[in-house]
């Protein structure tokens, strides 16, 4: 699993924005968000950079942990 850290996540929306946006680009995506950590795991096929895009299109700042 990768393991990110997104700036800007605060409710539910949030939550459903960026799991869609992973799962969009890669449907069979699991996507675990932690709000209070600020953390997103992913297990996917895409690439961590692929991750990454689809989430700060979403508006979010995001970096690898």
């Amino acid at each position: 699993m990768q393991v990110f850290n997104v700036e800007g996540m605060s409710c539910g929306h949030c939550v459903k924005a960026i799991t869609q946006a992973v799962q969009a680009k890669d449907p069979a995506a699991s996507v675990r968000v932690d709000l209070a950590a600020r953390e997103v795991g992913v297990e996917s096929a895409l690439t961590a950079q692929q991750v990454m895009e689809a989430i700060r299109e979403e508006g979010y700042g995001i970096q690898l942990v």
